[in-house]
């Protein structure tokens, strides 16, 4: 054996270790997650949907521009910002997925109900919400975002949603976005937002899988629906 495996100057080595250099900081993670499943971002829009101020923000925004993890284009007086690799959000979706190992999980936490699954505006979110997402992604009806757009495509089959009872092709989004990737709050990986993301939820309500709770936003899973999941949710237990 020539040397060890620790080398400072090893390119792939030392790209890792700036890279986890940067996700260490909860601000700069969040706006990382963001914008890979989200898409572009003003800093003001950012900085709402973080809860963060501006300038607070910017500090973070300028070391992650350094790193190459974000570019900035601007357009008249605004700055958009968008991540810098279009593979970054597998990178993010693969360290979440980490995180919400249950063996690593705080032993205080208990999951609630609203964690399984609860509405986002007009869709579903929690648990519920992030595997209908990448059901839809590993069956070809969308192609998962890359951080350059808000919008989500359609992909070459769908039959993954006419499994979930909706039919892209008849439906008229009108001026909404027809598919989005919205970052869900507690897992921080995508779920399915946009008007395919109403008819998906209005889908569940109407089958009977899904019903409302009371005063909130949760969702209560039925007992078809724990059945009809378990088949067609790889993964997903109520």
């Amino acid at each position: 054996m020539v040397g060890g495996l620790v080398d400072a100057g090893n390119a792939v080595q030392g790209a890792i270790v700036e890279l986890t250099r940067e996700l260490a900081d909860p601000v700069r993670l969040t706006a990382l997650q963001v914008l890979a499943a989200e898409g572009p971002h003003t800093m003001v829009q950012l900085a709402d949907a973080l809860g963060v101020s501006a300038p607070r923000l910017g500090n973070h925004l300028a070391r992650l521009r350094a790193a190459g993890l974000v570019t900035v284009e601007h357009t008249g007086r605004h700055a958009l910002y968008r991540v810098g690799r279009e593979d970054l959000l597998g990178v993010l979706t693969a360290l979440a997925h980490y995180a919400g190992n249950e063996g690593i999980a705080l032993p205080d936490r208990a999951e609630s109900g609203a964690d399984i699954a609860h509405t986002c505006y007009d869709h579903a979110a929690g648990r519920l919400g992030v595997a209908v997402f990448a059901l839809l992604v590993a069956r070809g009806a969308l192609r998962p975002p890359d951080g350059s757009g808000a919008e989500v495509v359609l992909g070459d089959d769908l039959s993954a949603f006419a499994d979930l009872g909706v039919s892209p092709t008849e439906i008229e989004p009108g001026r909404r976005r027809p598919a989005t990737a919205c970052l869900d709050r507690t897992h921080r990986v995508p779920h399915l937002g946009g008007v395919l993301g109403h008819e998906v939820l209005a889908a569940f309500l109407a089958d009977g899988l899904v019903r409302r709770g009371t005063g909130d936003r949760e969702l209560h899973i039925t007992p078809r629906g724990r059945r009809r999941f378990g088949e067609l949710l790889p993964g997903f237990a109520p």
